[in-house]
């Protein structure tokens, strides 16, 4: 059973950074697409970041130029480093990961959140 582990949330003022991490434990397959979702209370929740298999990476409009997805395959680890936080960035983080098998199929594994607040 895949397992995704967030962690790096926590409280900041406006302007500060946070760096989160994702573990992923018990892969089966390579992943195709990492990335990060965001969920704040009220709202639907939305992409921030995502990665394919390639290093091509995507970004919320709301982010580009302060978020930097990365990840390091050695520590199956992803990364979302966070700059400049605004208010509007508080909500709860989600890892977010698409697998591939062999036949094809797509599994769809998702971590449990992580806090961040932004105070202004």
């Amino acid at each position: 059973q895949v397992q995704l582990v967030e962690s790096g949330g926590g409280l900041v003022q406006a302007g500060g950074s946070l760096r989160l991490s994702c573990v992923a434990s018990g892969s089966t397959f390579s992943p195709v697409v990492m990335g990060w979702h965001r969920q704040s209370p009220g709202k639907q929740r939305e992409l921030v970041a995502n990665m394919g298999s390639d290093g091509s990476t995507n970004y919320a409009d709301s982010v580009k130029g302060r978020f930097t997805i990365s990840r390091d395959n050695a520590k199956n680890t992803v990364y979302l480093q966070m700059n400049n936080l605004k208010p509007e960035d508080t909500a709860v983080y989600y890892c977010r990961q698409l697998q591939r098998s062999s036949r094809g199929n797509l599994y769809d594994y998702w971590g449990q959140g992580t806090q961040v607040t932004v105070s202004s």
